[in-house]
Protein backbone atom coordinates (compact mmCIF):
# COMPACT_ATOMS: atom_id res chain seq x y z
CA UNK A 1 0.00 0.00 0.00
CA UNK A 2 1.44 3.62 -1.17
CA UNK A 3 1.30 6.58 2.07
CA UNK A 4 0.36 9.72 1.36
CA UNK A 5 1.21 11.16 4.35
CA UNK A 6 3.34 13.74 3.79
CA UNK A 7 4.59 14.97 7.25
CA UNK A 8 3.37 15.55 11.15
CA UNK A 9 1.94 19.85 12.08
CA UNK A 10 2.68 21.19 15.26
CA UNK A 11 -0.78 22.49 15.84
CA UNK A 12 0.26 25.47 17.99
CA UNK A 13 3.03 26.90 15.74
CA UNK A 14 3.01 24.87 12.28
CA UNK A 15 6.37 23.47 12.77
CA UNK A 16 6.86 20.61 10.42
CA UNK A 17 7.94 17.52 11.64
CA UNK A 18 9.01 14.24 10.41
CA UNK A 19 6.48 11.31 9.92
CA UNK A 20 7.16 7.67 9.46
CA UNK A 21 8.89 8.09 13.22
CA UNK A 22 7.84 8.02 16.41
CA UNK A 23 6.72 11.58 17.83
CA UNK A 24 4.18 12.88 20.50
CA UNK A 25 4.15 16.34 20.69
CA UNK A 26 5.71 19.46 20.32
CA UNK A 27 6.26 22.16 22.13
CA UNK A 28 3.70 19.76 24.89
CA UNK A 29 1.10 20.08 22.10
CA UNK A 30 -0.84 18.53 19.96
CA UNK A 31 0.09 17.23 16.01
CA UNK A 32 -1.42 16.89 12.71
CA UNK A 33 -0.99 14.18 9.96
CA UNK A 34 -0.78 15.85 7.00
CA UNK A 35 -1.13 13.97 3.26
CA UNK A 36 -0.63 14.56 -0.57
CA UNK A 37 -4.14 15.17 -0.69
CA UNK A 38 -3.46 15.84 -4.54
CA UNK A 39 -2.50 12.65 -5.08
CA UNK A 40 -5.14 10.84 -2.70
CA UNK A 41 -7.87 12.54 -4.82
CA UNK A 42 -5.45 10.91 -8.04
CA UNK A 43 -5.60 7.46 -6.70
CA UNK A 44 -8.54 6.85 -4.85
CA UNK A 45 -12.17 7.99 -6.13
CA UNK A 46 -15.26 7.78 -4.29
CA UNK A 47 -16.13 4.80 -6.64
CA UNK A 48 -13.52 2.64 -5.00
CA UNK A 49 -14.04 3.61 -1.28
CA UNK A 50 -17.81 2.73 -2.14
CA UNK A 51 -16.51 -1.20 -3.64
CA UNK A 52 -14.42 -1.82 -0.33
CA UNK A 53 -15.74 -3.42 2.50
CA UNK A 54 -17.44 -1.32 4.81
CA UNK A 55 -14.95 -0.56 7.79
CA UNK A 56 -12.58 2.19 8.67
CA UNK A 57 -10.11 1.10 6.53
CA UNK A 58 -12.13 1.89 3.31
CA UNK A 59 -10.45 5.64 3.62
CA UNK A 60 -6.75 4.05 3.60
CA UNK A 61 -5.06 6.33 1.48
CA UNK A 62 -6.34 9.03 3.88
CA UNK A 63 -5.38 7.16 6.61
CA UNK A 64 -1.39 7.17 8.05
CA UNK A 65 -0.09 3.14 8.59
CA UNK A 66 2.51 2.88 5.49
CA UNK A 67 2.25 -1.14 5.63
CA UNK A 68 -1.14 -3.21 5.78
CA UNK A 69 0.46 -5.91 7.80
CA UNK A 70 0.88 -3.28 10.64
CA UNK A 71 -2.92 -2.79 10.49
CA UNK A 72 -4.25 -4.10 14.15
CA UNK A 73 -8.10 -4.88 13.65
CA UNK A 74 -11.21 -6.05 15.21
CA UNK A 75 -13.32 -5.36 12.38
CA UNK A 76 -14.40 -2.16 13.43
CA UNK A 77 -17.06 -1.21 10.76
CA UNK A 78 -19.25 1.58 9.42
CA UNK A 79 -21.79 2.79 12.28
CA UNK A 80 -25.20 3.63 10.79
CA UNK A 81 -27.05 6.83 10.70
CA UNK A 82 -30.52 6.46 12.25
CA UNK A 83 -33.07 8.52 11.58
CA UNK A 84 -35.03 9.83 15.03
CA UNK A 85 -38.31 10.95 13.56
CA UNK A 86 -40.16 10.81 17.14
CA UNK A 87 -37.35 12.30 19.25
CA UNK A 88 -37.28 15.09 16.78
CA UNK A 89 -40.86 15.40 16.87
CA UNK A 90 -40.58 15.89 20.72
CA UNK A 91 -37.30 18.67 20.10
CA UNK A 92 -38.98 20.12 17.50
CA UNK A 93 -37.21 19.40 14.61
CA UNK A 94 -38.00 17.50 11.14
CA UNK A 95 -34.61 16.47 10.28
CA UNK A 96 -33.08 14.48 13.23
CA UNK A 97 -30.46 12.11 12.96
CA UNK A 98 -27.99 9.89 15.06
CA UNK A 99 -24.58 8.54 14.43
CA UNK A 100 -24.65 5.25 16.90
CA UNK A 101 -20.88 4.06 17.47
CA UNK A 102 -22.72 1.86 20.26
CA UNK A 103 -22.11 -0.59 17.32
CA UNK A 104 -17.98 -0.53 17.30
CA UNK A 105 -15.83 -3.33 18.32
CA UNK A 106 -15.50 -2.14 21.74
CA UNK A 107 -18.95 -0.63 22.37
CA UNK A 108 -17.85 2.64 21.91
CA UNK A 109 -16.45 5.36 19.29
CA UNK A 110 -12.85 4.86 21.41
CA UNK A 111 -12.59 2.10 18.72
CA UNK A 112 -11.35 3.92 15.89
CA UNK A 113 -8.93 6.32 17.61
CA UNK A 114 -7.29 3.66 20.09
CA UNK A 115 -7.55 1.18 16.42
CA UNK A 116 -5.37 3.96 14.93
CA UNK A 117 -3.34 4.38 18.17
CA UNK A 118 -1.96 0.91 18.69
CA UNK A 119 -1.84 0.40 14.78
CA UNK A 120 0.78 3.12 14.20
CA UNK A 121 2.85 1.97 17.74
CA UNK A 122 2.91 -1.79 16.23
CA UNK A 123 4.02 -0.17 13.05
CA UNK A 124 6.75 1.11 14.87
CA UNK A 125 7.58 -1.57 17.00
CA UNK A 126 6.67 -0.65 20.42
CA UNK A 127 5.69 -3.41 22.43
CA UNK A 128 4.10 -1.56 25.54
CA UNK A 129 1.44 0.99 26.10
CA UNK A 130 -0.05 3.50 28.80
CA UNK A 131 -3.09 5.36 29.01
CA UNK A 132 -4.74 7.46 31.59
CA UNK A 133 -8.59 6.64 31.14
CA UNK A 134 -12.06 8.27 31.92
CA UNK A 135 -13.50 4.68 31.08
CA UNK A 136 -14.15 3.91 27.73
CA UNK A 137 -10.89 4.80 26.10
CA UNK A 138 -8.68 2.05 28.53
CA UNK A 139 -11.28 -0.50 27.25
CA UNK A 140 -10.64 0.08 23.75
CA UNK A 141 -7.08 0.17 24.09
CA UNK A 142 -6.83 -2.67 26.64
CA UNK A 143 -8.07 -4.45 23.13
CA UNK A 144 -6.27 -3.38 20.26
CA UNK A 145 -3.40 -3.54 22.83
CA UNK A 146 -4.37 -7.61 23.11
CA UNK A 147 -5.03 -7.90 19.87
CA UNK A 148 -1.72 -6.93 18.41
CA UNK A 149 0.37 -8.58 21.83
CA UNK A 150 1.48 -5.68 23.27
CA UNK A 151 1.71 -5.21 27.06
CA UNK A 152 -0.64 -2.48 28.25
CA UNK A 153 -1.28 -0.26 31.59
CA UNK A 154 -4.22 1.45 32.27
CA UNK A 155 -4.89 3.90 34.85
CA UNK A 156 -8.54 5.30 35.88
CA UNK A 157 -10.55 7.10 38.67
CA UNK A 158 -11.57 4.58 41.15
CA UNK A 159 -15.29 5.89 40.79
CA UNK A 160 -14.95 4.74 36.55
CA UNK A 161 -17.95 2.85 35.56
CA UNK A 162 -17.25 -1.03 36.70
CA UNK A 163 -17.66 -2.00 33.35
CA UNK A 164 -15.02 0.13 31.93
CA UNK A 165 -12.37 -1.39 35.11
CA UNK A 166 -13.54 -4.88 34.19
CA UNK A 167 -13.31 -4.87 30.55
CA UNK A 168 -9.35 -3.39 31.12
CA UNK A 169 -8.54 -6.29 33.18
CA UNK A 170 -9.80 -8.87 31.35
CA UNK A 171 -8.21 -8.08 28.25
CA UNK A 172 -5.54 -8.31 30.04
CA UNK A 173 -4.04 -4.94 31.18
CA UNK A 174 -2.68 -3.91 34.35
CA UNK A 175 -5.26 -1.79 35.77
CA UNK A 176 -4.87 0.64 38.55
CA UNK A 177 -7.48 3.01 39.96
CA UNK A 178 -6.07 6.11 41.34
CA UNK A 179 -8.08 8.20 43.92
CA UNK A 180 -8.71 11.73 41.59
CA UNK A 181 -9.28 12.70 38.27
CA UNK A 182 -8.18 11.78 34.79
CA UNK A 183 -5.56 14.37 34.53
CA UNK A 184 -4.38 12.93 37.92
CA UNK A 185 -3.63 9.55 36.49
CA UNK A 186 -2.06 10.98 33.27
CA UNK A 187 0.37 12.60 35.66
CA UNK A 188 1.28 8.52 36.88
CA UNK A 189 1.48 7.80 33.21
CA UNK A 190 4.20 10.83 32.82
CA UNK A 191 6.00 9.80 35.96
CA UNK A 192 6.49 6.24 34.73
CA UNK A 193 7.26 6.47 31.27
CA UNK A 194 10.87 7.00 31.83
CA UNK A 195 11.13 3.32 33.92
CA UNK A 196 8.64 1.40 32.20
CA UNK A 197 9.72 2.57 28.56
CA UNK A 198 5.99 2.47 27.89
CA UNK A 199 4.31 4.54 24.92
CA UNK A 200 1.80 7.14 25.86
CA UNK A 201 -1.36 7.12 23.78
CA UNK A 202 -3.10 9.61 25.77
CA UNK A 203 -5.79 11.75 24.16
CA UNK A 204 -3.83 14.09 21.59
CA UNK A 205 -0.65 13.21 23.20
CA UNK A 206 0.26 11.31 19.80
CA UNK A 207 -0.91 12.18 16.41
CA UNK A 208 -3.00 9.37 15.35
CA UNK A 209 -6.22 9.16 17.55
CA UNK A 210 -7.18 11.94 15.47
CA UNK A 211 -6.61 10.07 12.12
CA UNK A 212 -8.91 7.10 13.42
CA UNK A 213 -11.99 9.23 14.74
CA UNK A 214 -11.31 11.32 11.89
CA UNK A 215 -13.55 8.22 10.09
CA UNK A 216 -16.60 9.21 11.75
CA UNK A 217 -16.11 12.32 9.36
CA UNK A 218 -15.36 10.54 6.53
CA UNK A 219 -18.20 8.37 6.97
CA UNK A 220 -21.13 10.65 7.70
CA UNK A 221 -20.14 12.60 4.34
CA UNK A 222 -20.81 9.21 2.49
CA UNK A 223 -23.89 8.00 4.24
CA UNK A 224 -25.18 11.91 3.11
CA UNK A 225 -24.14 11.26 -0.46
CA UNK A 226 -21.39 13.59 0.27
CA UNK A 227 -23.59 16.39 1.75
CA UNK A 228 -23.05 17.35 4.99
CA UNK A 229 -25.43 18.39 7.87
CA UNK A 230 -25.69 22.00 8.91
CA UNK A 231 -25.61 20.67 12.83
CA UNK A 232 -23.38 18.45 14.53
CA UNK A 233 -24.03 18.04 18.24
CA UNK A 234 -20.88 16.22 19.56
CA UNK A 235 -20.37 15.07 23.51
CA UNK A 236 -17.03 16.57 24.06
CA UNK A 237 -14.30 15.45 26.59
CA UNK A 238 -11.12 15.83 24.95
CA UNK A 239 -12.37 16.41 22.13
CA UNK A 240 -10.59 14.14 19.87
CA UNK A 241 -13.40 13.83 17.43
CA UNK A 242 -14.57 16.73 17.25
CA UNK A 243 -10.85 18.27 15.91
CA UNK A 244 -10.80 14.70 13.92
CA UNK A 245 -14.51 15.20 12.17
CA UNK A 246 -13.54 18.87 11.07
CA UNK A 247 -10.18 17.79 9.65
CA UNK A 248 -11.68 15.10 7.35
CA UNK A 249 -14.74 17.69 5.93
CA UNK A 250 -11.95 19.96 5.40
CA UNK A 251 -9.41 17.53 3.75
CA UNK A 252 -12.39 16.35 1.99
CA UNK A 253 -12.91 19.66 0.39
CA UNK A 254 -9.76 20.25 -0.58
CA UNK A 255 -10.24 17.04 -2.63
CA UNK A 256 -13.13 18.26 -4.53
CA UNK A 257 -15.46 15.05 -2.55
CA UNK A 258 -17.98 17.11 -1.08
CA UNK A 259 -21.22 18.03 -3.26
CA UNK A 260 -21.57 21.33 -1.34
CA UNK A 261 -19.84 24.14 -0.11
CA UNK A 262 -21.88 24.11 3.38
CA UNK A 263 -19.59 23.14 6.18
CA UNK A 264 -21.41 22.21 9.97
CA UNK A 265 -21.58 24.27 12.25
CA UNK A 266 -20.02 21.94 15.29
CA UNK A 267 -21.95 22.20 18.86
CA UNK A 268 -19.37 21.21 21.91
CA UNK A 269 -22.09 19.13 24.20
CA UNK A 270 -20.76 19.16 27.91
CA UNK A 271 -22.71 18.96 31.24
CA UNK A 272 -22.48 21.98 33.73
CA UNK A 273 -20.84 19.51 36.19
CA UNK A 274 -17.54 19.61 33.74
CA UNK A 275 -17.82 22.63 31.19
CA UNK A 276 -14.17 23.68 30.24
CA UNK A 277 -14.65 24.04 26.95
CA UNK A 278 -18.26 25.94 27.47
CA UNK A 279 -16.96 28.86 29.91
CA UNK A 280 -13.82 29.23 27.85
CA UNK A 281 -15.72 29.88 24.42
CA UNK A 282 -18.47 32.00 26.54
CA UNK A 283 -15.57 34.06 27.95
CA UNK A 284 -13.81 34.53 24.29
CA UNK A 285 -10.84 32.47 24.69
CA UNK A 286 -8.51 29.88 23.03
CA UNK A 287 -7.64 28.01 25.95
CA UNK A 288 -9.44 26.46 28.58
CA UNK A 289 -8.90 27.25 32.04
CA UNK A 290 -8.92 23.62 34.71
CA UNK A 291 -11.98 23.35 35.43
CA UNK A 292 -12.27 22.89 39.26
CA UNK A 293 -14.61 20.11 41.24
CA UNK A 294 -15.53 18.41 37.96
CA UNK A 295 -18.39 15.75 38.59
CA UNK A 296 -20.59 14.22 36.19
CA UNK A 297 -22.33 10.41 35.76
CA UNK A 298 -20.98 11.53 32.24
CA UNK A 299 -17.72 9.89 32.85
CA UNK A 300 -16.12 10.00 29.32
CA UNK A 301 -16.65 14.21 29.53
CA UNK A 302 -15.71 14.29 33.15
CA UNK A 303 -11.87 15.85 31.51
CA UNK A 304 -11.42 19.01 33.63
CA UNK A 305 -8.08 20.07 31.57
CA UNK A 306 -7.97 19.21 27.53
CA UNK A 307 -4.03 19.27 25.67
CA UNK A 308 -6.31 20.01 22.80
CA UNK A 309 -8.74 22.60 24.12
CA UNK A 310 -7.04 25.14 21.80
CA UNK A 311 -8.05 22.75 18.57
CA UNK A 312 -11.88 22.15 19.65
CA UNK A 313 -12.06 26.26 20.04
CA UNK A 314 -10.87 26.65 16.56
CA UNK A 315 -13.44 24.06 15.59
CA UNK A 316 -16.18 25.75 16.79
CA UNK A 317 -15.21 29.46 16.04
CA UNK A 318 -14.12 28.01 12.43
CA UNK A 319 -17.21 26.64 11.73
CA UNK A 320 -20.02 29.34 12.77
CA UNK A 321 -20.57 26.54 16.04
CA UNK A 322 -21.34 27.15 19.39
CA UNK A 323 -20.75 25.43 23.18
CA UNK A 324 -23.47 24.40 25.67
CA UNK A 325 -23.76 22.88 28.91
CA UNK A 326 -26.60 21.07 29.85
CA UNK A 327 -28.33 20.38 33.12
CA UNK A 328 -26.24 17.26 34.70
CA UNK A 329 -29.87 16.50 37.01
CA UNK A 330 -31.82 16.24 33.54
CA UNK A 331 -29.15 13.51 31.65
CA UNK A 332 -30.61 10.16 33.14
CA UNK A 333 -34.30 12.16 31.47
CA UNK A 334 -32.39 12.39 27.84
CA UNK A 335 -31.46 8.92 27.94
CA UNK A 336 -34.49 7.26 28.71
CA UNK A 337 -36.41 10.00 26.06
CA UNK A 338 -33.94 8.14 23.48
CA UNK A 339 -34.57 5.04 24.41
CA UNK A 340 -38.38 5.36 24.63
CA UNK A 341 -39.18 6.88 21.61
CA UNK A 342 -36.70 5.46 19.32
CA UNK A 343 -35.26 2.38 21.17
CA UNK A 344 -32.04 3.59 20.80
CA UNK A 345 -29.36 2.87 23.63
CA UNK A 346 -28.02 6.28 24.22
CA UNK A 347 -24.87 6.96 26.75
CA UNK A 348 -24.89 9.57 29.38
CA UNK A 349 -22.03 11.78 27.08
CA UNK A 350 -24.79 11.65 24.01
CA UNK A 351 -27.44 12.25 26.11
CA UNK A 352 -25.80 15.76 27.01
CA UNK A 353 -26.33 16.17 23.11
CA UNK A 354 -30.22 15.79 23.09
CA UNK A 355 -30.46 18.50 25.84
CA UNK A 356 -28.73 20.61 23.39
CA UNK A 357 -30.14 20.07 20.87
CA UNK A 358 -33.47 21.24 23.07
CA UNK A 359 -32.04 24.31 24.39
CA UNK A 360 -30.45 25.61 20.94
CA UNK A 361 -34.02 24.65 19.33
CA UNK A 362 -35.87 26.62 22.18
CA UNK A 363 -33.44 29.39 21.73
CA UNK A 364 -33.75 29.65 18.03
CA UNK A 365 -30.04 28.82 17.20
CA UNK A 366 -30.99 25.50 15.77
CA UNK A 367 -34.23 25.83 12.82
CA UNK A 368 -36.38 23.46 12.70
CA UNK A 369 -36.35 22.11 9.39
CA UNK A 370 -32.21 21.74 9.84
CA UNK A 371 -30.43 18.71 9.60
CA UNK A 372 -29.29 18.07 12.73
CA UNK A 373 -26.86 15.02 13.78
CA UNK A 374 -25.74 13.93 16.99
CA UNK A 375 -23.16 11.12 17.92
CA UNK A 376 -23.81 8.63 20.57
CA UNK A 377 -20.35 7.97 21.69
CA UNK A 378 -21.86 4.35 23.68
CA UNK A 379 -24.34 2.52 24.47
CA UNK A 380 -26.17 3.11 27.56
CA UNK A 381 -25.89 -0.21 28.96
CA UNK A 382 -21.95 0.62 29.90
CA UNK A 383 -23.58 2.79 32.86
CA UNK A 384 -25.70 0.10 34.62
CA UNK A 385 -25.42 2.83 37.74
CA UNK A 386 -26.66 5.17 35.47
CA UNK A 387 -29.61 3.03 34.42
CA UNK A 388 -30.36 1.17 37.38
CA UNK A 389 -34.42 1.61 37.82
CA UNK A 390 -36.86 0.17 40.66
CA UNK A 391 -39.49 -2.40 39.38
CA UNK A 392 -42.14 -4.22 39.91
CA UNK A 393 -42.16 -7.15 41.64
CA UNK A 394 -45.42 -10.09 41.31
CA UNK A 395 -45.59 -12.47 43.75
CA UNK A 396 -46.68 -16.42 42.53
CA UNK A 397 -50.24 -16.52 41.60
CA UNK A 398 -50.98 -12.91 42.92
CA UNK A 399 -54.61 -11.11 41.62
CA UNK A 400 -53.67 -8.69 39.29
CA UNK A 401 -56.53 -5.91 38.81
CA UNK A 402 -55.51 -5.90 34.62
CA UNK A 403 -58.05 -2.66 34.21
CA UNK A 404 -55.13 -0.94 35.98
CA UNK A 405 -51.75 -2.87 34.90
CA UNK A 406 -49.79 -1.08 33.24
CA UNK A 407 -50.81 2.24 34.78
Amino acid sequence: MTAYVTHLESAIDGTHLEAGTIQTMHNDRPLWVRYDLDAVRDNMTKEMVQQRPATIWRYRELLPPENDASIVSLGEGMSPILQLTRLGQHLGLSDFWVKDESQLPTGTFKSRGLCMAVTMAHEFGIERVAIPTAGNAGGAMAAYAARAGMEAYVFMPADTPAINQYECAMAGAHVYLVNGLINDCGAFVKAGQADMGWFDVSTLKEPYRIEGKKTMGLELAEQFNWELPDVILYPTGGGTGLIGMWKAFNELREMGWLNSENMPRMVVCQSEGCAPMVRAFEQGERFADFFENAATIASGLRVPAAVGDFMIMDTVRESGGTAVAVEEARIREWMALAASLEGVSVGPEAATCVGAAEQLVADGWIKPDERVVFYNCGASQKYPHVMATELPLLEKGQAIDWSQFGR
